[in-house]
C-alpha cells in the first residue's frame, strides 16, 4: 500500500488541516497545517485544491432490499403501518438473487454519495432466503465498503397480532442459531474491520418479547451491538401502550436493552425524562429525516439529544421510505430539518457534518472511523464544487451542504481509492442497474 499526500485541500472537515492528509498503510498519519509538508516522504501527491474533504459518510439505518420497491404506487401516499401492509406482500417474494442485487446497488449508490461504512437492517426472510445476510456479505465484499450487517428479524405474523405475513417471519430458535452462526462466521471486531454483525429484532410491533430478550442476552454473550426501530411514529406509542402496558422505551429496558451496545432507528417520540435515562445507559439514535419526511412520522429532536450527551447519527433508511441511498443528501436533509424545528441560529452546516460522521461512529461504537485524525482509518470522501449548483457559494463547507451536493468526486476506504472522478473504480454500474432493474420487475410482477 502507497503514501499519499492529500495536499492543500479547497477545505475540510478536520481542526486545523488545510495543509492535507497524510495516509500510509491505510491509516491517518498526518493531518498539517496550511503550508504543512509531510515528515517523511511520500509516493503520491494527490493536489485536493479542487475539492472539499471531509471523513468518509457513515450510514446508521438502511433497508438494502427496499431498493426494489422504490415509489411502488401501492405503497404511496400512506404512513407507516399502512404502507408497511402494502409491501409486506410483496417483499415476501424475495429471492437470494434479488437480495444480492439490490445489497449491490444500494451499496453503490452509497459509495457514489460519499460514504464509506454502512449498516443494514434486514429482517424479512420467506423461504429459500434463509442465508440472507450470507448474500449481503457477498455483495458488500464485491463493492468494498465497511459494512455492519444487523441480524434482523421478525416472529410476530399478523396471525399473533403482528403486522407481517406469516410467510415472512421466523421462530425463536431459528432466529437464535442463524445469528450465533452469523456473528462466528463474519464477526471482526478488530481496529479497521470491514465487516461486523450485529443483531436487529425489527419493531415491537412484529417481535416478541422472547425474541427480544433472548437476542438482547446473545449479543451480550457474544459482545456484538444490538438495534431495532423505536418511537418512530404515535401509532407505535399507541401499540406499546394497548399490547404491554407501557411506551415503547420502558418497553425496551423491560427487555434490558438500556445499554451502550444499543442504537435505535428513528427515536422521534421520546419525551424529556426518557431521553434523560437514554443518556445515563448509552443508548443512541439513528435519525431518518428523509424516511420521515416521507411517512410524516415527524422528526427527531437531535438538538436535545445532542444536549444530553446522546450520540446521534444519520441513516438513510430503506429506499422504499426515502427512495434514496445518498447520504451527503441525507446531511443537507438533517440540517434542513432541524432548522426547522430548532431555528437558524441552533442549527448549522458543521453540525449535520458531525451527526453524519463521529455521531454515527459513536452509535456504532467504532472508535476507529469517522474523523479526520491522525490514527483514524483513512476513509475519506472528497467533493468538487463545479457544478451550476454551486456556483457563487463563498464558504465551501457550507456550500456543500447548503447548496445540495449529491455524488462525491473521490472516495477512499482504508487508504484505497473506491471512487476516482465520480466512478467506482473496476465496476460496471450500466450492468448492475440493468440487473437490478430486471429483478425489480420480477419482485412486482
Amino acid at each position: 500500500m502507497t503514501s499519499i499526500w492529500i495536499k492543500d485541500p479547497l477545505s475540510i472537515y478536520a481542526d486545523n488541516g488545510h495543509g492535507g492528509v497524510v495516509v500510509r498503510d491505510g491509516i491517518i498519519t498526518e493531518v498539517l497545517a496550511r503550508g504543512g509538508a509531510p515528515a517523511q516522504a511520500v509516493d503520491v501527491t494527490f493536489d485536493a485544491s479542487a475539492h472539499v474533504v471531509l471523513p468518509g459518510l457513515i450510514n446508521t439505518h438502511h433497508h438494502f432490499y427496499q431498493t426494489l420497491t422504490r415509489a411502488f404506487a401501492p405503497a404511496l401516499n400512506k404512513e407507516l403501518f399502512d404502507w408497511l401492509k402494502a409491501l409486506y406482500p410483496v417483499w415476501a417474494k424475495l429471492t437470494p438473487d434479488m437480495l444480492a442485487v439490490a445489497t449491490e446497488l444500494a451499496l453503490a449508490e452509497l459509495l457514489l454519495s460519499g460514504c464509506t461504512t454502512s449498516t443494514d437492517h434486514h429482517y424479512v426472510f420467506p423461504g429459500g432466503l434463509e442465508a440472507g445476510i450470507d448474500v449481503q456479505v457477498a455483495a458488500a465484499r464485491k463493492i468494498g465498503i465497511r459494512a455492519v450487517l444487523t441480524r434482523g428479524s421478525m416472529d410476530m405474523s399478523v396471525e399473533h397480532g403482528g403486522l407481517p405475513p406469516a410467510t415472512v417471519v421466523q421462530d425463536l430458535d431459528t432466529i437464535l442459531s442463524d445469528s450465533e452462526r452469523l456473528i462466528a462466521a463474519y464477526h471482526d471486531p478488530s481496529p479497521g474491520s470491514f465487516l461486523q454483525i450485529a443483531l436487529a429484532p425489527c419493531s415491537p410491533f412484529s417481535v416478541s418479547r422472547a425474541v427480544m430478550v433472548e437476542t438482547g442476552n446473545l449479543a451480550r454473550d457474544k459482545n456484538v451491538m444490538l438495534h431495532t426501530h423505536l418511537a418512530e411514529t404515535e401509532d407505535e406509542n399507541s401499540f406499546c401502550q394497548e399490547k404491554f402496558g407501557m411506551r415503547p422505551l420502558d418497553y425496551l429496558e423491560d427487555c434490558g436493552w438500556l445499554e451502550d451496545r444499543t442504537w435505535l432507528a428513528h427515536g422521534i417520540h421520546f419525551n424529556a425524562g426518557e431521553m434523560d435515562r437514554m443518556a445515563a445507559a448509552g443508548v443512541s439514535v439513528s435519525s431518518c429525516p428523509h424516511s420521515n419526511m416521507t411517512l410524516a412520522s415527524g422528526i427527531c429532536a437531535i438538538c436535545d439529544m445532542d444536549s444530553k450527551g446522546i450520540a446521534v447519527g444519520l441513516g438513510v433508511d430503506g429506499s422504499a421510505s426515502n427512495d434514496a441511498s445518498n447520504m451527503i443528501e441525507e446531511v443537507r436533509q438533517a440540517f434542513m430539518v432541524q432548522r426547522l424545528k430548532y431555528g437558524a441560529a441552533r442549527v448549522s452546516h458543521l453540525d449535520a457534518i458531525r451527526w453524519a460522521t463521529q455521531g454515527s461512529a459513536r452509535c456504532l461504537n467504532r472508535s476507529d472511523i469517522g474523523a479526520i485524525t491522525v490514527g483514524k482509518q483513512a476513509d475519506l470522501a472528497l467533493f468538487r464544487l463545479d457544478e451550476l449548483r454551486h456556483s457563487g457559494g463563498h464558504d465551501p463547507l457550507a456550500t456543500l451542504v447548503i447548496c445540495g451536493a449529491n455524488r462525491a468526486d473521490y472516495v477512499m476506504i482504508g487508504g484505497n481509492w473506491r471512487v476516482r472522478d465520480g466512478r467506482i473504480v473496476d465496476y460496471d454500474t450500466a450492468d448492475l442497474m440493468r440487473r437490478h432493474q430486471t429483478a425489480a420487475r420480477q419482485l412486482t410482477a
